[in-house]
C-alpha cells in the first residue's frame, strides 16, 4: 500500500514578507517623490545625513513626520476595526459605524469653534487657538463616544447586533450635532474644520508622531496579552464563557482598546473613512485559515494603505492635494465590494 504524500499548505509567510517589501517600496517613493521636486541625489544625501538645509528642511521636517503620522494612525484605524468587528460579529464595523470617529468629530468641532473666546474673549480669528491640542481633544471625544455605547450596551444587556445599532445611532446623533454647529457658527473657523473632517496628513509634524506613538506601542504590546480573549470573542457569550472567559469584562477592555487607538488616530488626522472597514477584509482574505497571521497582515496593510494613499493624493492633486480621506473612499468601496464578493 503506496503512502499518500502528505498535503502542503501555502506558506503565508512569502506574502507577509512580499507585503512589508512592498510597504518598504511605497515608503521610499513617499519619502523621494512629493509636490517640491527634489532631485533623486539630494534626497538620498539627506537620507545619509548630508544634504543641503532646503532639502532637509523638506524631508526631515515635512515628508518624513507625515509618513510616519500616516503609517501610525494606519496601524490604529484598521487594527482598531478588527477588534470591533470580532467583538460584535459584524463585518461591517468600524470606528465610524460605532460612532467613534463621531464623537471626535463633535469634540473636535466645539473645541474649535468656541475655544477661542475662551482664550482671547472677542476675537474671530484663529491666530490664537491653540491647534495643538487637536489630537487630545478628538481623543477624549472618541473615547467618551465609545464610553456611552459601552455604558448602554452592559446597562441594557444588549448583544453584539444591537451594540453596533446601538453605536449607528449615536454616532448619526452625534455627527448631526457636529453638523449643526458647523452651520451655525463656522464662519472664519470652517476651512480647518473641513480639511479635518476630510481626513488629512497635511502639515503633519513629528508632534503627531510623539502623540500617537504611546498609543502604538501600548496597544500592540497588549494584543499578543488579550489574544486569547479576542478569539474567543468571535464566538456567542454562553460558548465563550464555557472556555473560562470572563466574558463582559475581556469585552470590555478589547472595547477599551479599540476606542484608544481609533480616537487617537481620528483626533491626530481626522475621520479616515473605510480603513478600519476595508483592512480586517482584506487581511483574513489574505491569511486564508490562518487566523495568527490576520493580526501581522492587519497591522501592514493599515500602513501600506494609508502611505499609498496619501502619496497617491499628494502627486495627483499636486499643489492642492487631495485628502486621503477622500483617496480612500474613492478606491475603498470597490475594493470592499470585490473582497465580500470572494468571502462566503
Amino acid at each position: 500500500m503506496t503512502m499518500s504524500a502528505p498535503v502542503q499548505r501555502p506558506s503565508l509567510i512569502a506574502p507577509l514578507f512580499a507585503l512589508l517589501a512592498l510597504m518598504v517600496l511605497v515608503f521610499l517613493a513617499a519619502v523621494f517623490l512629493g509636490v517640491a521636486d527634489l532631485p533623486t541625489t539630494d534626497v538620498a544625501a539627506v537620507m545619509a545625513g548630508h544634504g543641503s538645509d532646503q532639502a532637509k528642511s523638506i524631508i526631515l521636517d515635512i515628508r518624513l513626520p507625515r509618513i510616519v503620522t500616516g503609517i501610525l494612525a494606519g496601524i490604529h484605524f484598521a487594527v482598531a476595526g478588527l477588534l470591533l468587528q470580532t467583538i460584535t460579529r459584524n463585518p461591517l464595523a468600524d470606528p465610524s459605524i460605532m460612532g467613534i470617529s463621531q464623537g471626535a468629530t463633535l469634540a473636535v468641532t466645539i473645541f474649535l469653534l468656541f475655544a477661542v473666546y475662551i482664550y482671547d474673549p472677542g476675537s474671530n480669528t484663529l491666530a490664537v487657538l491653540p491647534v495643538a491640542w487637536l489630537p487630545a481633544i478628538g481623543t477624549v471625544g472618541g473615547i467618551m463616544a465609545g464610553g456611552i455605547i459601552y455604558l448602554l450596551a452592559f446597562r441594557l444587556d444588549l448583544g453584539p447586533l444591537r451594540i453596533t445599532l446601538c453605536g449607528i445611532a449615536i454616532g448619526a446623533v452625534l455627527h448631526a450635532a457636529a453638523i449643526g454647529l458647523i452651520a451655525g457658527w463656522g464662519s472664519a473657523r470652517i476651512e480647518i474644520l473641513l480639511e479635518w473632517l476630510s481626513g488629512s496628513l497635511y502639515a503633519r509634524s513629528w508632534n503627531h508622531v510623539l502623540f500617537l506613538l504611546p498609543f502604538t506601542v501600548a496597544g500592540l504590546a497588549v494584543l499578543p496579552i488579550l489574544r486569547r480573549s479576542i478569539d474567543l470573542l468571535r464566538f456567542d457569550p454562553p460558548v465563550a464563557r464555557s472556555f473560562g472567559l470572563s466574558y463582559r469584562k475581556q469585552l470590555s477592555v478589547v472595547l477599551l482598546l479599540s476606542c484608544a487607538l481609533a480616537a487617537s488616530a481620528v483626533g491626530a488626522v481626522g475621520p479616515i473613512i473605510f480603513v478600519g472597514l476595508v483592512v480586517p477584509h482584506l487581511a483574513r482574505f489574505l491569511a486564508g485559515k490562518r487566523f495568527a497571521l490576520v493580526l501581522p497582515f492587519t497591522v501592514a496593510l493599515g500602513a501600506f494603505i494609508v502611505t499609498l494613499g496619501d502619496l497617491l493624493g499628494r502627486l495627483l492633486g499636486q499643489a492642492e492635494e487631495i485628502p486621503i480621506g477622500v483617496v480612500t473612499a474613492v478606491f475603498g468601496v470597490p475594493v470592499l465590494i470585490a473582497l465580500l464578493r470572494k468571502i462566503p
